[in-house]
C-alpha cells in the first residue's frame, strides 16, 4: 500500500493478483477461479468476466489500502498484500448470488451443499478470521473487499457491464 499511494505505483493495484506466497497458494486460487469462475464465464462472455473480475481485484486493493491506514492491530500500509484472493471470493459471492440453488459437490466429503450455504459459511469463516489477533492482518481484508465489490457488482451494475454502462 505505501508504494501505491507514496511512489504512484498505481499498476499495482492489479499486479498484486498474479503473485502468490506459495504453490499452494496459487492451486488453490485457481481451483476455486475454474471451479466457480468457469461457470460465470459461459453465461456472461469472457470480456463481462475479466471486467467482474478486475473490478474485484482492484476493489479488494483499494480496500486494502484504506485498511492499511487505519492504525488497526497488525495494519500497516509497509505489509505487502498478495495473491488472486481478492478476485476470487468476488466470484464466490457472484456464484453464491446468481446460483445459489446449484448443488456442489464438497469432495473429499461425500455431500453436496446448496452454493448458497457454502458462499455464506466461506463468508462466516473469512470474517472470524480477519478478526482474529493470530489471523488478521491487511490481507485479510483484502477477501472482505473482494467479497464486497463482487456483491456490489452484481447488484448494481448494469446487465452488460461497466463499459457498457459507461457509454451509454
Amino acid at each position: 500500500p505505501a508504494l501505491v499511494l507514496h511512489y504512484g505505483f498505481v499498476w499495482q493495484l492489479v499486479t498484486y493478483s498474479f503473485l502468490h506466497a506459495s504453490v499452494g497458494h496459487l492451486l488453490i486460487n485457481m481451483l476455486t477461479l475454474w471451479m466457480f469462475g468457469s461457470q460465470e464465464e459461459q453465461d456472461w462472455g469472457s470480456r463481462k468476466f475479466l471486467e467482474f473480475y478486475f473490478f474485484c481485484v482492484v476493489g479488494a486493493a483499494l480496500v486494502t489500502l484504506g485498511v492499511s491506514y487505519t492504525g488497526l492491530p497488525g495494519a500497516s500500509p509497509l505489509v505487502p498484500t498478495i495473491g488472486a484472493s481478492g478476485g476470487i471470493y468476488g466470484l464466490l459471492i457472484a456464484f453464491g448470488m446468481l446460483y445459489g440453488d446449484r448443488e456442489v459437490f464438497l469432495f473429499p466429503f461425500p455431500f453436496s451443499i446448496k452454493a448458497k450455504y457454502l458462499v455464506g459459511i466461506i463468508i462466516f469463516v473469512v470474517v472470524i478470521a480477519t478478526f482474529q489477533p493470530s489471523q488478521g492482518g491487511v490481507a485479510n481484508f483484502a477477501h472482505l473487499g473482494g467479497l464486497l465489490f463482487g456483491f456490489l457488482y452484481i447488484k448494481f451494475v448494469p446487465a452488460r457491464g461497466l463499459m457498457f454502462g459507461a457509454t451509454e
